[in-house]
């Protein structure tokens, strides 16, 4: 798995050997970062960016933001055989001032309330399993932690039927393999 585009192409990310981490693979990151350039149903300068990498895993996404030089990126993951891999690749980057790590459970300890940022686009890629993402929408909705304009995207199995809280509208979605890209901009 590699950096897809920006000035970290072409660097190799480590991945898991564990088989409960699926990374995003770079066929479906390129789709998505060609989709948020290039849509004309929203508007989103990445270079002005604050990213949330939600389920962060070993970083693919955030990291592709980085490389694309936004202005920071927060990653939150607490699975214990990923982390070490995440907190590796960044540190082989060097890019320490323009991220930070969260150790937390997304549903646990109520942490979106304790964000300080306000986000452009913030990156959902929980467990194909997690069956809870309507009640992380309504969180993330209720906490206004969404920047006016901004985008929430979403990595599920293609064949997953999430429900989408109301507050919520689906401006994009497509498909890429085993894969499902929903891209929803928030209706308040």
């Amino acid at each position: 798995m590699r950096i897809i585009s920006g000035s970290l192409k072409g660097r190799k990310i480590l991945e898991p050997k564990d088989i409960k981490t699926r990374p995003l693979k770079d066929l479906t990151k390129e789709s998505i970062f060609n989709i948020i350039i290039h849509s004309k149903k929203f508007k989103i300068n990445l270079e002005n960016s604050v990213i949330l990498d939600l389920f962060s895993g070993v970083g693919s996404f955030g990291i592709e933001c980085l490389s694309r030089n936004v202005k920071k990126v927060i990653f939150v993951e607490n699975y214990n055989v990923v982390l070490p891999i995440l907190k590796r690749n960044l540190e082989n980057l060097n890019l320490n001032e323009k991220f930070s790590i969260l150790e937390y459970d997304i549903y646990e300890g109520n942490i979106l309330s304790k964000l300080e940022n306000k986000f452009d686009i913030i990156f959902l890629d929980p467990p194909y399993k997690d069956k809870n993402l309507d009640k992380l929408l309504i969180e993330i909705n209720n906490q206004k932690i969404l920047n006016e304009g901004g985008i929430v995207i979403i990595h599920r199995h293609k064949n997953e039927q999430d429900i989408i809280p109301k507050v919520f509208q689906i401006i994009e979605q497509k498909k890429y393999g085993i894969s499902k890209i929903t891209f929803l901009s928030n209706l308040n």
